[in-house]
């Protein structure tokens, strides 16, 4: 990605920022490449001619433009101001803020980051970090949880101070810091006052686990989570989680209602309600589950309605919990609740 970027960027003013300094300083897996130049427009589209990657602009506002490569690596180009030195100080913390030129070089690194880099810290680098962009109180917290570094105490008291802006950036952006915090990291986020404006609570963490980013977010926020753009999928998820509800008993009944409310994920519901002991009965149920209903719809002789899905569900039901096991035992069934 960088020797690309250097072919494409020759002869020009270039720096890398940002993560991939800190991610290398660290020994960590390279992801994401963030380079400022003077003409971040043009860069983007020549490094996707090459690379074959898709550009698209990242901020209209601030003239920052992305590649999008085909294996989930980005490479985005920013705006270079008139100095490298003004650039870091518009980040948002000191291991953040260092560069180093795209042809090699010196870092440059005005605000200590190295030293911060070392000792495990988030500092951030001037104090109006969390009133320019909000966005960056979720971000010290997924930092500190992904990095295992701690947030130095004057930024923190900064960060409190500042708290109440954890609303008002837009919700994707606030989503995609929420979906990579750990159960830890939404406990830090909680005691830092930044979960509660956002109508959420780790209280909801206290049961057992699933380890998963969705289930996390629903037992953290629970019916607020609809206020977030999350997907469908997840937006199912959600739904059969918080509509769960402790199966009566281990009874094939039991067992067979709460997978019709909760399937394909009635495992994580389980767990979700605090009844993880159920986890085989499910199981069970899944591996025996018919290949083929005992009736169809257009089989009861009736007129299309939503009579004829409680009938099959009827059926359904009472096959799993053994009352009946063939078609004329449904049949049977049908002509006693139809009247």
């Amino acid at each position: 990605m960088r020797e690309l970027a250097q072919d494409v960027l020759a002869g020009q003013e270039a720096w890398v920022v940002g993560g991939a300094v800190r991610d290398e300083l660290l020994g960590r897996e390279l992801v994401d490449l963030d380079i400022a130049c003077r003409d971040p427009k043009a860069a983007a589209r020549a490094y996707a001619n090459r690379s074959g990657g898709a550009p698209f602009a990242l901020s209209e506002r601030h003239g920052a433009w992305r590649v999008a490569l085909e294996d989930a690596h980005t490479v985005d180009f920013t705006p270079l101001p008139e100095t490298i030195e003004d650039d870091l100080a518009t980040r948002d913390f000191t291991i953040n803020a260092i560069a180093v030129p795209l042809d090699g070089g010196e870092a440059v690194d005005p605000f200590g980051g190295r030293g911060d880099v070392d000792a495990e810290l988030l500092r951030a680098v001037s104090p109006s970090v969390f009133t320019d962009d909000p966005l960056r109180l979720l971000r010290a917290v997924r930092l500190e949880d992904e990095l295992g570094f701690r947030v130095e105490p004057e930024t923190e008291r900064l960060l409190r101070e500042s708290a109440e802006l954890v609303t008002r950036p837009a919700r994707e952006r606030t989503l995609a810091e929420l979906v990579r915090l750990s159960v830890g990291g939404y406990r830090r986020a909680d005691e830092l006052g930044l979960l509660a404006p956002l109508e959420g609570s780790s209280a909801g963490l206290d049961r057992p686990q699933v380890d998963r980013p969705a289930f996390r977010l629903v037992a953290v926020f629970g019916d607020a989570l609809r206020r977030f753009p999350v997907s469908n999928e997840t937006k199912r998820y959600a739904g059969a989680l918080l509509r769960a509800t402790w199966p009566e008993d281990a009874s094939p009944r039991s067992i067979h209602r709460f997978r019709r409310d909760t399937e394909p994920w009635a495992l994580d519901a389980l767990v979700f309600v605090g009844a993880p002991e159920l986890a085989d009965n499910v199981k069970a149920a899944r591996e025996n589950e018919p290949a083929e209903p005992l009736l169809r719809g257009d089989e009861l002789g009736l007129p299309p309605g939503p009579e004829i899905g409680r009938l099959l569900e009827l059926i359904a039901e009472e096959r799993a919990a053994g009352t009946i096991s063939t078609r004329e035992e449904a049949l049977k069934l049908v002509r006693r609740e139809s009247g």
